[in-house]
């Protein structure tokens, strides 16, 4: 898979590739990672990609001209069926799904933004999704745009060393994922449950499903509104909340 990123700081952007499941990815050549910085789509001396807002106000705004060639430059390198992304806090809220959906692209090509944004009208004439870590405020899209391409890369054939892992992580099957333990078995007092001991795959299997469910209500019943639960869930957390009454 192919990604290419639109950023003022493409160094930062960078070392995304050079660290972890990415770096490993790209080393191997199963990823391809193109940024564009577009400082070098100017004519100016200065090299000036913001100008101030119409209508006035704090701040500046990202200039059409540099970011649009920027972006012509990187989507020149894409496969085809390749889509824009702004990261911007007016988009949509990313999430597995979304990251299971980028995954199945040739390509994508992400636009970190600064400042206080880019003009308007690039947004309609270049960007088909908009998209956002969350209700908070980050000084530019650098870090959500590297945080969206370390999902999305984790999910590619062949990347992780044991393709069950992407399939165990948080939110795969809509839920939070179950507790993990490794040696020793005691710890200042605390032991590992005796059912990831027994050697019984199928009632490991159930006690973490369990404790996947009980999670997700206890911290995150928001995913829990979202999922039809089946019969066997609705008594696995049944039994999940009785064990904390107790």
């Amino acid at each position: 898979m192919r990604f290419g990123v639109v950023s003022l700081f493409p160094e930062m952007v960078g070392t995304i590739g050079e660290f972890g499941v990415v770096g490993r990815a790209q080393k191997r050549d199963l990823i391809k990672l193109d940024i564009e910085n577009p400082r070098n789509h100017t004519s100016d001396v200065h090299r000036t990609v913001d100008d101030r807002p119409y209508g006035g106000g704090p701040g500046m705004v990202m200039k059409f001209e540099p970011v649009a060639a920027a972006l012509a430059s990187v989507q020149g390198k894409m496969p085809e069926g390749s889509p824009i992304v702004y990261l911007s806090p007016q988009g949509q809220m990313f999430d597995q799904a979304m990251a299971k959906r980028f995954a199945k692209l040739p390509g994508l090509v992400l636009l970190a933004g600064r400042y206080e944004g880019i003009d308007e009208r690039l947004i309609e004439s270049h960007i088909e999704e908009e998209v956002s870590l969350g209700d908070f405020v980050l000084s530019g899209g650098e870090i959500a745009a590297m945080a969206v391409i370390d999902a999305v890369v984790r999910l590619l054939p062949g990347v992780l060393g044991d393709d069950e892992s992407a399939v165990q992580d948080s939110f795969m099957d809509g839920l939070l994922d179950h507790p993990h333990y490794t040696r020793p078995e005691e710890v200042e007092g605390r032991r590992v449950p005796e059912v990831l001991m027994s050697g019984d795959h199928a009632a490991i299997a159930r006690w973490r499903e369990k404790q996947a469910l009980g999670r997700s209500y206890l911290r995150r019943p928001d995913l829990l509104d979202k999922l039809d639960l089946n019969d066997e869930q609705r008594m696995l957390l049944d039994e999940f909340l009785k064990e904390q009454s107790q």
